[in-house]
Parts: structure tokens; C-alpha cells; sequence
């Protein structure tokens, strides 16, 4: 009998250890090689913890447990293989469509048959059903002894929840319960900085106005031709992140940073986009960026949500950014000041739209206003640059055209001024 000993990997420099989010196997269960056995929260991501050989895997530690890299979690009995898949292969003449077959689970041996309580809920399930504050009272489950599956979850959110003989007066149902849940390495990390970011900097934020007529009309105007084009839309980010690059080209000291006592200015643009997934805010950085179209800043905007949505950043697509945009206007924000994220010393924050009266020429007009703020360093950025800074990005967002010209429009690249 081989044994395999499988040690938590180091997921990055200077972290010492992870806690155990969340087992996918247990004891007693036979995996193949590379299959995912857990999930493991460090300071910075969360990571896959995957079988190194086939065989009996037994766990040694628990859910939640803080453990050390190259401590010892899992044990894999290599002596036990998992069963092959018979590879069954249906002559084209007797291919037929199939009907729909609901069919109980079943198993090779009946003394691994497992038992459910009714109402327990699958993995899949129940990490929906804690998404969507779901409990398992609110719904039947229609899997073996009445477990809820994925798909019971699924229909009822589909169907509305919770159902109107269940609500009250309002989306309370009363009760003095509590609810406590032990904080992530990710979420404790994230609470430190923020603390040692309003203790460590003299941050201040200046806001200003964007009409966004013009950024309308360019959508209106390619939407169609870009998706054909490039097969996705393009969104608002991608134009404040190219005028964010230009701008910071004639305001270096809002891509910099402070090393001890030196001033780092970065000659280039490493535009950290903060995004929402299931673990909390997770900020991907564009590397960069300054050098990227539209198209390609929309296309590495995207491959990078999908990877935070799906828990599959990595620390190296986390780290080294010089600049950040943060967008709560998807959420509904009218206007915020958002916090620098260290060692960088400026954000800048997006908020909704909403048609507003302008004077225009002296005349009243309607038109798609949004609030930006930036948040930044007094130390190393003064007044005039955060000031200077954001103007900049407001005079390329009205007029798109000066992204081309360095911050200018054509007549004065034409008249040398």
C-alpha cells in the first residue's frame, strides 16, 4: 500500500498559512489524479487544493481550521483506483431521441448507499441557496429522501421566493435568531488594510461631473458593428480606463506611490478594475493598459470577471497595479469616496447615471450626468494634480476624440498648441 501525503502549497510570498474554506471530498472517497478535493482561503485568494495520484483519500483537518503551508491535510491510499468508465458506443442506426427520465441515484455496491435527512441540502444547492439568503424550510426537496438538489433551487428562484403565502407583512418573518460566521483569511486581510489605509495616508477626495452624451452616442452609434466585430459589447469601463491612462501620462504623481522615503513613479499603467465575486471585492489588475485599444481593454476586463466570478484568480493577477477604478453605479451609487488601495495612492470611482438639467449655451437640457470622485495620497499627490487629474479624465470622456491625441482635440495638434 502507497501512500501520498498532500501539503497546502504556498500560495504566495510572505503567507504562512490558509484556512480550509470548504472540503469537495471526504474521508472515504476515491478520486482521480488532479481532481479538486478543496477550497483554501489565504490573505489574498482563494485557491484549489487538487489529489497529486488516484486512490482513498482521508482528510486531517476541517472546515475552517487554520492550517500551515506544507502542512500535511490529506492522505491518498494509492492502492485503491477509481472504477473505469465504460465507454459504451450506440450504432448510428439505433440512435433515438430520448425521453426525459427522472431516475433515483444508484450505486455499484448497496452498503455505500447514503441517507439524507429531508430538506438537506446538496453543495451545490446550498451554496445558491446561502447566496440568495435561502433556507431549506422555503421549498421540497425532490432528490433521494427528499434532498434538496440544484435544480429544486434553481425552479424556485425562477417561480419567485418567498411565495406569498409565506411572507408577512414585509420580507421579515419575525423570530430573534442570529447568524455568526467565522470572518475569511481574505475578508480579516482586506479589513486590515482599509484600517491601515485611513491611519497611514493623508487621503482626501476631489469629485467632479461627467456629461456622458458623447460616450452614448458612440455606443448607439458601433454597438452592433463592435459585437460583430469583437463578439462583446462595450461598456463604460473601457473608456474611463483609457482616458484614465492618458491622463495619468501628464499626471505621473497619480500613478505613483511612496517606498519608505523615495517617490515611485511607474512609467507605466497597471490599472487594477475592482469587481464583485462570491468571496467579496476582488481587484484583477490590467497590465498595461495604456498600450491596449478599446477592444482590448474590454476583452481583458471581461476574461478577468469571469475568472473572479468563478474563484480562479490568482495572487500574480492581484498584484503590482498602479492605479485602481472602482464602479458603484452598477450597484446604484449616486456618490462615494472610495478608499486607495496600498501602496498605490489614488482611486477613482464611477457612480450611476441619471438624466439631470444642464445649462447648456443658456439653455435648460437633460443630460446622462454622472459624479466621479477621486480618492488619493496628500502626500505625494498635491491639490492641483487630483484636481488637474480628474478634469482631464471628464474633458476625454466628452470628447472621445482627444483619447487619440494625447489628451487633445485635433485642432490643436493642428495648430501645434
Amino acid at each position: 500500500m502507497a501512500i501520498v501525503e498532500l501539503k497546502v502549497p504556498s500560495p504566495g510570498e510572505s503567507i504562512t498559512e490558509v484556512v480550509i474554506a470548504r472540503w469537495v471530498k471526504n474521508t472515504g472517497d476515491i478520486v482521480e489524479k488532479d481532481e479538486v478535493l478543496a477550497e483554501v482561503d489565504s490573505d489574498k485568494a482563494t485557491l484549489t487544493l487538487n489529489a497529486e495520484e488516484s486512490g482513498k483519500i482521508e482528510v486531517l483537518a476541517a472546515e475552517g481550521d487554520t492550517v500551515k503551508v506544507g502542512q500535511v491535510v490529506v492522505k491518498i491510499d494509492t492502492s485503491f483506483k477509481p472504477e473505469a468508465k465504460a465507454a459504451v458506443e450506440t450504432p448510428k442506426a439505433e440512435v433515438k431521441k430520448a425521453e426525459p427520465i427522472v431516475a433515483a441515484p444508484t450505486t455499484n455496491n448497496a452498503s455505500q448507499t447514503t441517507s439524507y435527512a429531508t430538506g438537506t441540502p446538496s453543495v451545490a444547492a446550498a451554496k445558491i441557496m446561502a447566496e440568495n439568503n435561502i433556507s431549506s424550510g422555503q421549498m421540497n426537496g425532490t432528490g433521494r429522501d427528499g434532498r434538496i438538489t440544484k435544480q429544486d433551487v434553481l425552479a424556485a428562484l425562477s417561480n419567485g421566493l418567498p411565495t406569498a403565502a409565506k411572507v408577512l407583512s414585509n420580507s421579515w418573518q419575525g423570530g430573534r435568531e442570529k447568524d455568526r460566521a467565522k470572518m475569511t483569511s481574505l475578508r480579516k486581510t482586506v479589513a486590515k488594510r482599509l484600517v491601515a489605509v485611513k491611519n497611514e495616508t493623508a487621503m482626501l477626495t476631489t469629485f467632479n461631473e461627467v456629461d456622458m452624451s458623447a460616450i452614448y452616442a458612440i455606443r448607439a452609434k458601433y454597438k452592433d458593428k463592435f459585437k460583430e466585430v469583437y463578439g462583446s459589447n462595450v461598456g463604460f469601463m473601457s473608456f474611463f480606463t483609457k482616458a484614465v491612462t492618458e491622463a495619468l501620462f501628464h499626471y505621473p504623481a497619480v500613478n505613483g506611490m511612496i517606498d519608505g522615503e523615495e517617490l515611485v513613479y511607474n512609467k507605466y499603467c497597471d490599472i487594477g478594475i475592482a469587481v464583485s465575486a462570491p468571496k467579496g471585492l476582488m481587484v484583477p489588475v490590467l497590465r498595461n493598459a495604456e498600450l491596449m485599444s478599446i477592444a482590448d481593454i474590454e476583452k481583458g476586463i471581461k476574461d478577468l470577471a469571469v475568472k473572479a466570478r468563478d474563484g480562479k484568480l490568482t495572487i500574480d493577477d492581484m498584484t503590482g497595479g498602479t492605479f485602481t477604478i472602482t464602479n458603484g453605479g452598477v450597484f446604484g451609487s449616486m456618490m462615494s469616496t472610495p478608499i486607495i488601495n496600498p501602496p498605490q495612492s489614488a482611486i477613482l470611482g464611477m457612480h450611476n447615471v441619471v438624466d439631470r438639467p444642464m445649462a447648456v449655451n443658456g439653455q435648460v437640457v437633460i443630460r446622462p450626468m454622472m459624479y466621479i470622485a477621486l480618492s488619493y495620497d496628500h502626500r505625494i499627490i498635491d491639490g492641483r494634480e487630483s484636481v488637474g487629474f480628474l478634469v482631464k479624465v471628464k474633458e476625454m470622456l466628452e470628447n472621445p476624440s482627444r483619447m487619440l491625441f494625447g489628451g487633445k482635440v485635433p485642432e490643436e495638434i493642428l495648430l501645434g498648441l
